[in-house]
C-alpha cells in the first residue's frame, strides 16, 4: 500500500522556522471547509458554532482518509492534515488585538486525489452513521493563497500580537505589504490542542499573504 506523507512533503509550509519569518508562495490547494461566525460574547473556544463545525471537518477528513486506505484498487494511506482557520472582517481594520468581530473559515488540506464525488460519498456516510451538527456547512473547494510572510508561533493565542508584529517588520524591511483588509485574510494553522496540552507549547502557523510594493 502506498502511504503518502503531506506533512513531510510540505514541511516548508507547514512548519516553518520559529525564529525568523519566511517569504513563500503557497500554491492551490483543496481543502473540506466550512464557514461561520463567532457568536456574541463567546470566543473560539466557547462558540458552539466553532466547536461544531471543527468536529464534522475532523468526522469527514478521518472518513475520506479510510475510504481511501480500505478501497480495494490502489488504495493510499495518508495522514489528515491540521486543522486550519482563516480570519477575517467584513468591513472596518482587522486587528489582531480586537477578535471581537471576526468571520471565520475553518478547513483541513486535502490531497490531490480526493474528488468532490469522494466528499459527497464521505459526507452520506457520516449522516447514515451518525449524524451531526455542522455537516450541512462543510464543501469542498480550491484555495490558493500565493505569497505570503509567515512564521511558527509557540505559546498560548493570547500572545500571538506579538508574533504578528514579527510578520509586520519583516515585510517593512522587504518591500511587502501586508493584504490583510485588501482582500486577504489572517490565517493560523493549529498543530496543538489547547484542550490536551500546555498552552505555553502550543505551536501555530501564522501567515499573512502579501504583495510586493
Amino acid at each position: 500500500m502506498e502511504k503518502l506523507d503531506l506533512r513531510k512533503q510540505l514541511s516548508h509550509l507547514y512548519q516553518p522556522s520559529t525564529k525568523q519569518v519566511s517569504l513563500v508562495d503557497v500554491p492551490a490547494m483543496q481543502f473540506i471547509m466550512a464557514d461561520g461566525a463567532i457568536e456574541p460574547g463567546q470566543s473560539p473556544g466557547s462558540s458552539p458554532s466553532f466547536q461544531e463545525a471543527t468536529q464534522a471537518l475532523y468526522s469527514l477528513a478521518y472518513t475520506l482518509k479510510f475510504m481511501v486506505k480500505q478501497r480495494k484498487t490502489e488504495p493510499i494511506d495518508f495522514g489528515v492534515m491540521a486543522l486550519e482557520g482563516l480570519w477575517w472582517i467584513e468591513s472596518g481594520e482587522f486587528n489582531i488585538r480586537n477578535p471581537g468581530n471576526w468571520l471565520w473559515t475553518l478547513m483541513i488540506m486535502q490531497p490531490d486525489f480526493i474528488s468532490e464525488g469522494n466528499f459527497q460519498d464521505a459526507l452520506a456516510q457520516i449522516r447514515k452513521k451518525k449524524p451531526q451538527p455542522g455537516l450541512e456547512k462543510l464543501r469542498f473547494g480550491t484555495f490558493h493563497e500565493g505569497l505570503s510572510a509567515q512564521l511558527m508561533h509557540i505559546g498560548p493565542y493570547a500572545t500571538e500580537p506579538a508574533s504578528v508584529d514579527r510578520l509586520h517588520t519583516f515585510m517593512a524591511e522587504n518591500g511587502l505589504r501586508d493584504r490583510i483588509g485588501l482582500g486577504g485574510k489572517h490565517h493560523e494553522i493549529y498543530l496543538g490542542d489547547p484542550r490536551r496540552g500546555d498552552p505555553e507549547k502550543l505551536k501555530t502557523v501564522l501567515r499573512h499573504p502579501v504583495e510586493r510594493i
